[in-house]
């Protein structure tokens, strides 16, 4: 048996629909499969998918506030004002100030951009920057990506005199800044046809309003923004993304190339994991560290030249940002598993000295994937008594909810269901990690706390094509609120499997069914070749990719979880390199199990677990569901016994057998008769000391001697004392197979020829035959 990591949730969506989506829209099962259960069903809802058109956007004007700000903003730029746009250190702020610094310039403004440094001004508008911009003779400031939640600084920026056009699609608190216009999809609440755009997304319509048609030049930016700010990608929001992801294919800005060199991405193949995993972090890294200036200047490159460095500096940026992230996410494992405090927590807070606060949350992200708890991570300053931090949440636990049930000792957060940001007294974070513990237990049930993945796509091997995952990719973009497909392979059996990569970190498995076999690689799940059995129904959930080699593509699988019910026989039988086999199993949750002294003598200097002997079956104790068999009973009955009280789910069959009894032999009734009469010539006989010598002259092994003459002692032929061995005259006849050690041996022979030296699939049906009654599935 296999545990899957996450509890699987695999969707079972109707034949007759997949079949009517197949035939009215010539689709393959799998991309009908995946429109059907994201909620696409009819003929009608996947059209609207499968075709999205400019009509897809909406008017801009739309947008309460839309004519006011244009009206302001071409004022501005018909007096020649100042204008200073003011942005966000994200990759959805870079750029949404990307945008707003194009248009403006493109109409001949007067125009500059200010990003606040996360560490020096934090998030949103600040007052010393607004000031500076007064004094640098600004009239208009337009916020991109932020501003809804400045209110003080707004105030100030009217008393000075400036005009303030807020764009922005952060949560809106209950009092609005006084800005003379804010351009909110969700503000007032209802009054726009789409209220999920991205900062990057709502920029893009005001340069669609200012320049009076879309501005395709501009998509490739707003789609970057939509995808890294993870707003669902539906509506507009998934026509801005297709749009852009076929621009930046295309695009001949500099900043693309110098972007797809230092990633490694070819500009062709760019898509919305290239700017989700590749572009989106470099531009997030800037401003994580430091002064995100750089990362405009860089989107607005005029030359190759600007570019190249440009690139190289956003890349260095990741490269440390990456760095600070494993960093401090050890050290956060280290004190969650060294501290019962946190760790015994529903709720994982976290606080340190000296964290970059602008990756915290990354870290966060990474806790939750591992503990599957909600997570805060805080960074200490001591000198000003704060801790600083982000949060991330699992289903079931609101974390803004939570957190605003202590606002008495967090007097400064924001954020939303599953994610949040906070600043509060340094003195408060076990009190806050005590309470949010008792929050957390009348809400989160074991059901909550065990990790979900959601399978939209059980597969047949038969389905799976290089045409259908091509066509597949048609349906994209996936992201947020229109995720990517996983796939799940069930019932399927391993036909070869073996590790690859220096580290031997990965594995490449050989799937089939009954319909066709497919290609499948877990990359760093080289573990799992230790795991799974052949011959077992297995079932895989992952991911379908294309490989390409030497210009043959073929489809494969990419495995991420893989699960077995049945029980699993592992075959360690003549295993070398025993020290690291034992390793391994001495690594598990193992009842190591040996039938002879000899084996416990043995083995018993290499474990660091007891080994449990059983002689008979009376001597069986409690068991674990993963039993090491080192060696052979001496019947199969005791073995029987110990599977019917272990009902295991792993059995790992060692079968060490240094002096086999089938490979030795029995000895013929000739090699009994020879022995006996060189026994009787011979009185007071040493074998002991000659025993090698007679091996060698009769031809049997030192062990057969051995045994022939159990038996003859056993049946009163002969008698041994101190060591001397004399034949008993006038001893009754008596059949050799009267003898116990005789019967012992025989038995000992059937036991190893049907467990010893069978084929795995074999020994696989002994074990299934005695297990059947009592093993579930």
């Amino acid at each position: 048996m296999i545990q899957s990591a996450k509890q699987w949730i695999v969707e079972q969506p109707e034949q007759e629909s997949i079949e009517q989506l197949q035939r009215e829209l010539k689709l393959s099962s799998l991309a009908a499969k995946i429109l059907i259960t994201r909620g696409y069903a009819s003929v009608e809802k996947a059209q609207s998918i499968l075709h999205m058109e400019t009509s897809n956007l909406h008017d801009p004007f739309l947008l309460n506030g839309m004519k006011e700000a244009v009206e302001r903003i071409e004022d501005a730029l018909n007096h020649g004002e100042k204008i200073l746009i003011y942005g966000d250190y994200d990759a959805d702020g870079i750029t949404s100030t990307t945008i707003m610094m194009n248009v403006l310039l493109d109409l001949g403004g007067d125009v500059q951009f200010c990003i606040p440094n996360r560490f020096t001004h934090g998030y949103g508008p600040h007052e010393e920057l607004f000031r500076k911009a007064y004094e640098d003779g600004v009239k208009l400031i337009i916020t991109v990506d932020n501003g809804i939640s400045g209110i003080e600084p707004i105030r100030i920026a009217k008393e000075l005199g400036m005009d303030v056009i807020v764009t922005d699609h952060h949560e809106a608190g209950e009092i609005l800044p006084p800005a003379d216009v804010i351009i909110h999809p969700r503000v007032p609440e209802g009054h726009y046809p789409f209220g999920e755009l991205a900062g990057a997304g709502v920029a893009f319509k005001l340069a669609h309003a200012l320049y009076g048609e879309v501005p395709e030049h501009l998509v490739e930016f707003a789609a970057i923004g939509t995808v890294a700010d993870l707003v669902p990608l539906l509506g507009e929001n998934r026509y801005i993304v297709q749009q852009g992801i076929k621009q930046l294919k295309t695009s001949l800005n500099p900043w693309v190339r110098a972007m797809c060199e230092v990633t490694s991405v070819k500009q062709r193949e760019i898509n919305e994991e290239a700017i989700g995993f590749y572009f989106g972090p470099r531009l997030n890294a800037i401003g994580r560290l430091g002064d995100a200036a750089p990362g405009v200047a860089f989107l607005m490159s005029e030359n190759d030249m600007e570019a190249q460095e440009g690139a190289k500096l956003l890349n260095q940026k990741n490269l440390e940002r990456k760095e600070l992230v494993n960093s401090i996410t050890e050290q956060a494992i280290q004190m969650i598993e060294n501290d019962p405090t946190i760790s015994n927590s529903l709720v994982l807070v976290i606080a340190q000295e000296g964290w970059n606060p602008g990756v915290i949350g990354i870290v966060a992200s990474r806790l939750v994937e591992k503990y599957y708890k909600p997570t805060i991570v805080l960074s200490i300053d001591p000198e000003k008594g704060t801790a600083k931090g982000s949060g991330r949440s699992i289903e079931g636990f609101h974390l803004y909810k939570e957190l605003a049930k202590n606002k008495e000792i967090l007097p400064h957060f924001g954020g939303h269901p599953m994610a949040a940001g906070m600043t509060f007294a340094m003195e408060h974070v076990a009190e806050l990690r005590n309470r949010l513990h008792e929050q957390a237990s009348q809400c989160l049930t074991e059901e909550l706390l065990t990790p979900k993945l959601a399978i939209d796509v059980p597969v047949e091997i038969s389905e799976i094509t290089v045409d259908a995952i091509e066509e597949i990719k048609q349906l994209g973009p996936f992201g947020t609120g229109f995720a990517k497909p996983v796939y799940a392979l069930q019932n399927v059996q391993i036909r070869s499997m073996r590790r690859i990569g220096a580290g031997e970190n990965h594995l490449k498995i050989e799937l089939e069914d009954r319909h066709g076999s497919i290609d499948a690689i877990g990359f760093n799940k080289g573990y799992l070749y230790d795991e799974m059995t052949y011959g077992v129904q297995l079932s895989f959930a992952g991911d379908l990719q294309i490989n390409e080699w030497q210009g043959k593509k073929k489809a494969q699988f990419i495995i991420q979880d893989v699960e077995t019910k049945e029980w699993q026989l592992y075959d360690y039988r003549g295993k070398n390199q025993t020290n690291k086999w034992l390793h391994t199993l001495s690594e598990k949750e193992c009842t190591f199990v040996a039938f002879q002294q000899s084996t416990v003598d043995y083995f018993g200097e290499q474990l660091s677990q007891n080994i449990q002997l059983i002689s008979e079956e009376d001597s069986i104790k409690n068991v674990s569901s993963q039993i090491v068999l080192l060696d052979l009973p001496q019947n199969g009955q005791i073995l029987e016994a110990l599977l019917n009280q272990g009902k295991p789910k792993r059995v790992y069959a060692v079968f060490y057998t240094p002096d086999s009894k089938y490979f030795n032999g029995m000895p013929t009734r000739e090699h009994f008769g020879w022995y006996y009469g060189f026994l009787k010539k011979r009185p007071g006989f040493n074998l002991q000391l000659h025993i090698q010598q007679l091996a060698q002259q009769i031809g049997l092994k030192v062990e057969v001697i051995k045994f022939m003459t159990n038996v003859f002692f056993e049946l009163g032929f002969v008698t041994i004392e101190d060591g001397l061995t004399t034949v008993v005259s006038n001893a009754p006849k008596r059949s050799l197979s009267e003898a116990r050690v005789y019967k012992r041996r025989l038995e000992q022979m059937e036991l190893e020829q049907q467990l010893l030296y069978v084929p795995y699939a074999e020994l696989k049906q002994w074990f299934n035959e005695r297990m059947k009654e009592y093993h579930y599935s």
